[in-house]
């Protein structure tokens, strides 16, 4: 039979988008459930600004009327704007190992991209880089992150076969943590605090991060604007980002530096790895699911890195080592015994640097942002 595109517009078809990735990965040992929780507010227009800033578009792609895969398009205004540029995206791309059906929401994605005016077309990569991104191109057996895209080795054979190119690449690391670690950079980092006169906060509670997240994120657009696909980030989506985020970080792993007009210079945010919880609760939270998760955040002895930011007159000083030193003694204090980098640019050879400067430090996966010009 041949194939179907539909474009997504009931509430029905949200649904049909958001929990297809369940089925099409059911055999699939690394793949993580997202939080549908999560899911379903992120995909609903009304609850996420992303929607009303951006033209996008979702698809759906059937066969014999049974669901088979499905695609997101998006133009990413303030990205365009900022860059001078004429880019639309694909994101949240997922099929059968159906070359047929690839080809189809590619194509419908390509189409609709045109008719927008835009020039080249590039992904995977959503709204943001704090979404999944790229396909794995290395790696595809080690077990996977939250936010990270897990995808089977055939995604990538269709995408070059389209003539795309991959043009950003995307690192990934563990590292075993270890008092040396501590022990090789404490009097250093102790020299920097003394020095720059910087102030390190520490929490215990959730409430008293609150205060600090908008001044998170004024640094992070101040600091990340040369990160591919890197949009600044409003007052209303940093709410957003904080409140679905922030239920699942533990406070003692939040760590900030500010200096003596308490501005925040400098950032780090670590998490446990929940994959196992939230596998075990299938990315459900009732009936029982939030338990799994529960234990897999406090048994988890896995620290996984997920932002960071230094002050772009700070950087070079040594925050960077005061930060490392202040979270590998909570996270060591917690139990944890490997940490993982989350997604590094292959091309920011200086924070690739800082990682493989420390012992026994393993690259397990990489991932490809890939392109193709229209017309």
């Amino acid at each position: 039979m041949s194939v179907e595109i539909r474009q997504v517009t009931t509430k029905g078809d949200y649904k049909s988008f958001i929990y297809l990735p369940e089925k099409i990965h059911h055999a699939h040992p690394n793949w993580v459930h997202p939080l549908y929780i999560d899911e379903e507010a992120f995909f609903n227009p009304d609850k996420n600004p992303a929607f009303q800033k951006n033209p996008n578009i979702l698809f759906l792609a059937y066969r014999d009327n049974i669901l088979v895969g499905r695609i997101m398009g998006i133009i990413p205004t303030g990205f365009n704007q900022s860059n001078q540029s004429k880019d639309a995206r694909f994101s949240y791309f997922e099929c059968y190992d159906d070359r047929e059906v690839f080809e189809a929401l590619l194509k419908a994605v390509e189409s609709w991209a045109i008719e927008q005016g835009s020039d080249q077309l590039i992904g995977p990569l959503g709204f943001s880089d704090k979404e999944p991104q790229g396909f794995v191109t290395m790696g595809h057996n080690e077990k996977s992150m939250l936010v990270t895209n897990c995808n089977f080795k055939y995604m990538v054979d269709f995408i070059e076969e389209q003539r795309f190119e991959a043009f950003v690449k995307l690192c990934q690391y563990d590292v075993p943590l270890t008092e040396k670690i501590i022990h090789r950079y404490l009097p250093f980092a102790e020299r920097v605090k003394r020095n720059l006169q910087v102030k390190v906060h520490e929490f215990n509670k959730s409430s008293e991060i609150k205060p600090y997240v908008q001044k998170v994120f004024q640094l992070i657009n101040k600091t990340y604007n040369k990160i591919y696909g890197f949009s600044e980030t409003t007052e209303k989506e940093a709410d957003e980002f904080a409140r679905r985020f922030l239920p699942l970080l533990n406070p003692r792993l939040i760590k900030l530096i500010t200096d003596e007009d308490d501005d925040v210079v400098a950032f780090i945010i670590g998490m446990p790895d929940l994959s196992n919880g939230i596998r075990k609760a299938k990315g459900r939270l009732l009936p029982l699911g939030w338990m799994h998760i529960w234990k897999a955040s406090r048994r988890s002895k896995r620290l996984v890195l997920l932002l960071g930011a230094v002050k772009n007159e700070y950087q070079n000083k040594g925050l960077d080592a005061v930060l490392a030193v202040t979270l590998i003694e909570s996270a060591l204090d917690l139990g944890f015994t490997m940490m993982d980098s989350h997604l590094i640019m292959k091309d920011n050879i200086k924070m690739r640097r800082e990682i493989e400067r420390l012992e026994n430090f393993r690259q397990y996966k990489e991932y490809s942002i890939f392109r193709k010009s229209l017309g």
